[in-house]
């Protein structure tokens, strides 16, 4: 592909005098449609942006390629284009979004489609390079393992083709293009915060090692990325929240110097507090150093005010320079798969789920034993009477695990447990994609920027690292002090916020306390080997734990949690969505001295 220098536009004339206001109109492939037009429409903003990448929507993108060379994008956000593609250029809002998925040409054409039909002249830019499918070998050649990066199992030894294989990108290839003149930039795979990065480093002009002011940004495009998750959504202390049924998505108005204030357009439902920052800061991170291919984001130098109503202001971050690897999605497929799920009800749910199991892989010609892999789990309500019985199979036999797995379950439904009955119809087996997470050296992938036919490469962060930084200084611990006295035993939850997620085959649970106190309590008292105690299927994997004493938060990872990730996984929730709310339910002793404010 011929490589010609892009064009260099002025930026706005306010642009570097001010904060730019990004906005999130999405944080998954399915978040709600009409977000964008709300966004665009309810105030001001400069930017619009949004996520719709995950590692199992790559798959999905990956299956639906194979049939339709010209998908492999989301049509959404090509819907949410008719919806609000001339209000943007009548406002001169641009939008970047990596809904290009593994056709961001193709989702460029389509924004190009859209402007013709609404009869508006934009310029469209996409980002690509992303995409490694064709490159193995060319990068083992280069001495690029492309290994697995729990089990250092080179990709070669893997045995079948993989299905999709995408580094992660960072935000230059997007601030390129924003440079060149383009109103519209859409990515392939680029990391989640890097559509805040690459707007705010094109409007403040940043240098490519301003390394606090990017860590800032990525701490803004961390906390916006998951759409509503930061205004109310999914939050610990829900009712806490007004308008909760109709959350306001969110804003990060990014300073010249990397901070930030996390926001929503006012009128509309939600919350943004520290509480909600916090918890969104939480969510599926690991340690102190957040990598993203522009800059490590030191999570334990974040600092948070409220500086007014849904208003939470970020300062304080600072930032390493950029890795030398980034990180790889690599999706093959690895078989098929089917389940069944019983609902049991009033009384001996245990006994109930026991005969269901049995009489189930009794009636199959070796039972449990015969397929790849089977799981049975039984979830529980909180209080005893009604429970959910969760099994499932996978085999590379389709045959196996199609309807000769799921007859077997509607064949109980007149010989087994009291008031059996379960929640769907017998299925076939579906396909699932296993996740194979790598890294490959940054130089390899650079990002390729297309700006409506014309080529440049874009080699994102200095390799080498820069000049060096003097060392980090991070925030003052926490300055509450452990209570003793009596204690009553009560829900963990009346104290403390949890979110939780997924990262690959792993989990994490970040929980945080909102108050100095009863962090000093918690920092004591949730150990490891405690969270284990309380949350039992966790008991025997190895657990890391990380402290943010500058956001009164530890942050729990569960090694192997979700097997080999989260399309694979054969957990009732395979993404470990409930993670942190089955840990607040569990029952604790607590200083009384704890309990009088909450």
């Amino acid at each position: 592909m011929p490589t010609n220098p892009l064009p260099t536009n002025p930026r706005p004339a306010d642009a570097g005098t001010r904060a730019v206001r990004i906005a999130n109109c999405s944080g998954f492939f399915g978040d709600r449609l009409s977000a964008a037009k709300e966004m665009v429409e309810g105030g001001d903003i400069d930017v619009l942006t949004g996520d719709w990448l995950a590692e199992l929507t790559m798959l999905i993108l990956a299956r639906q390629k194979a049939k339709h060379p010209e998908a492999g994008f989301a049509r959404t956000f090509i819907e949410q284009m008719r919806q609000v593609l001339g209000t943007c250029v009548a406002k001169e809002i641009r939008v970047v979004a990596n809904a290009g998925g593994l056709n961001p040409a193709g989702c460029a054409d389509a924004v190009r489609e859209v402007a013709a039909e609404i009869g508006v002249e934009v310029t469209v830019a996409h980002v690509e390079g992303d995409d490694l499918l064709g490159r193995i070998a060319e990068l083992g050649e280069a001495g690029e393992p492309l290994a697995h990066m729990e089990s250092g199992k080179p990709l070669a030894d893997l045995g079948t083709e993989p299905i999709s294989a995408n580094a992660y990108l960072g935000g230059w290839g997007i601030t390129t293009a924003l440079q060149a003149g383009a109103d519209v930039v859409v990515t392939g795979r680029v990391t989640d915060a890097a559509v805040v990065v690459g707007p705010a480093a094109w409007w403040h002009g940043w240098e490519r090692d301003n390394w606090d002011a990017l860590a800032g940004a990525v701490v803004a495009g961390h906390a916006i990325e998951c759409g509503a998750q930061v205004t109310g959504g999914n939050y610990a202390f829900f009712e806490e929240v007004p308008g909760l049924e109709h959350c306001g998505f969110p804003i990060a108005e990014v300073e010249a110097d990397g901070a930030s204030v996390i926001t929503k357009h006012e009128g509309t439902g939600g919350l943004v507090s520290i509480g909600t920052v916090t918890a969104q800061l939480l969510y599926e991170i690991a340690g102190a150093r957040y990598p993203n291919p522009d800059v490590v984001a030191r999570f334990d130098t974040i600092h948070l005010d409220q500086q007014g109503p849904d208003r939470v202001r970020i300062s304080g971050v600072r930032g390493e320079p950029a890795p030398s690897t980034t990180k790889v999605a690599i999706n093959y497929l690895g078989g098929w798969r089917n389940g069944t799920t019983f609902v049991l009800t009033g009384l001996d749910i245990e006994a109930k789920a026991a005969l269901a199991e049995r009489t189930l892989w009794q009636s199959i010609p070796g039972g449990a034993e015969s397929f790849d892999d089977a799981a049975a789990e039984l979830v529980k309500g909180e209080a005893d009477g009604h429970g959910l019985l969760y099994v499932t199979v996978i085999d590379a036999d389709p045959d196996k695990v199609g309807r000769a797995f799921s007859n077997r379950a509607v064949e109980m439904a007149l010989a087994s447990y009291p008031g059996y009955f379960g929640t769907a119809a017998p299925a076939d087996a579906r396909p699932f994609g296993v996740y194979w997470p790598a890294l490959v050296g940054a130089q390899h992938v650079p990002a390729t920027v297309v700006v409506e036919g014309e080529t440049t490469i874009d080699p994102g962060a200095p390799i080498d690292g820069g000049a060096p930084i003097p060392p980090i200084e991070v925030a003052e611990p926490a300055t509450g002090s452990i209570p003793g006295g009596p204690t009553e035993s009560v829900r963990l939850g009346r104290l403390i916020g949890a979110r939780s997620g997924d990262k690959g085959g792993d989990a994490n649970v970040g929980v945080w306390a909102r108050s100095d106190d009863v962090f000093a309590w918690l920092s004591a008292f949730l150990t490891p080997e405690r969270l284990a105690e309380l949350v039992p299927e966790i008991d025997g994997l190895v657990v890391e734990r990380h402290d943010f004493p500058n956001i009164r938060s530890l942050n729990f990872v569960v090694k192997g949690l979700l097997g080999e990730g989260v399309a694979a996984s054969l957990r009732f929730d395979a993404q470990a969505k409930s993670l942190g709310e089955r840990l607040r339910a569990a029952e604790v002793d607590v200083p009384v001295s704890l309990l009088a404010d909450i």
